[in-house]
């Protein structure tokens, strides 16, 4: 099976690309076979709908809270709130968003879904910073329209092609947290402060690409919760800490976790490891 990790963006170009890496797993090792660039949503769309069959974690959310749909009186049910919001314009969606926040007393002002809270990611109904409102915006009506199945949200049997395609929520920050952390503890050094990334050149520093090199060591070691190591060769160890944007690295740390989703399937748990009690309308991000 070919496993899929796509680090997203709702504003893809040359500079800021969507990045998907591709790979198989074979007794508990990840071998990473190719790391792609998209500059286009149309790109997307395209590689989307190539016919062959995959697993894969994207970072994007795929759900909105269910407090913001209730108070919005937007539908309920995930598959008709999806298709409300993609009519939305970005401005639209903006000025909705800041009206529900500035109703709300501070400290409060975004609603979260409950698998923000495990996965310490942000709101999906955050509009800057990171803009993920705009990711599932752009990026789950073309999952939908490409008839890929989403796991526990319903998604319809759309399929453009012969092939399943199976796509899951990722977040790289949940997986880099952990690398930080395990990386971090001989040398002293805190993983909350610790950063491995930064689009901007001039934050792009010697410590951010030690804790890249750092990360990599630790998944080539197999030294996560998720049990899997990633096999690399020297060329693409090279690019993947030569990438001081992340996006690369990001790409490969959703890679992981459909790796792990995938190997929950195959030992026959349901879902390909999403919990029992998901939420139909929020969804859940795998590993979390």
């Amino acid at each position: 099976m070919l496993l899929v990790g796509c680090d997203f963006s709702s504003s893809p170009s040359r500079r800021k690309p969507i990045v998907f890496a591709t790979g198989q797993m074979h007794s508990g090792r990840v071998q990473l076979v190719q790391l792609e660039r998209v500059e286009t949503l149309e790109g997307f769309s395209l590689w989307l709908t190539q016919d062959r069959a995959w697993v894969g974690a994207f970072d994007l959310p795929f759900g909105l809270p269910r407090e913001l749909v209730t108070t919005l009186g937007w539908p309920q049910q995930w598959l008709a709130c999806m298709q409300h919001y993609a009519k939305l314009t970005r401005p639209e969606i903006r000025n909705t968003f800041a009206a529900f926040c500035h109703a709300r007393p501070v400290g409060q002002k975004f609603a979260h879904r409950v698998t923000d809270i495990p996965a310490g990611s942000s709101s999906s109904m955050k509009w800057v910073n990171p803009p993920v409102a705009y990711m599932l915006h752009a990026g789950v009506p073309r999952l939908i329209a490409a008839g890929v199945q989403i796991p526990a949200l319903g998604a319809p049997s759309l399929a453009t092609t012969a092939s399943v395609r199976i796509a899951l929520e990722g977040y790289p920050g949940l997986l880099a947290r952990e690398l930080l952390q395990q990386a971090g503890q001989s040398a002293g050094l805190n993983a909350k402060t610790r950063s491995y990334k930064n689009d901007a050149k001039a934050l792009q520093t010697p410590e951010r690409l030690i804790a890249r090199k750092d990360m990599l060591t630790a998944l080539e070691h197999g030294q996560t919760r998720l049990g899997l190591r990633l096999k690399l060769t020297h060329a693409q160890r090279d690019r993947l800490v030569d990438d001081a944007t992340g996006d690369s690295l990001d790409a490969v740390l959703c890679l992981m976790q459909a790796a792990w989703a995938q190997q929950q399937h195959e030992d026959g748990k349901p879902c390909y490891g999403l919990p029992d009690d998901v939420d139909p309308l929020e969804g859940w991000i795998i590993t979390s």
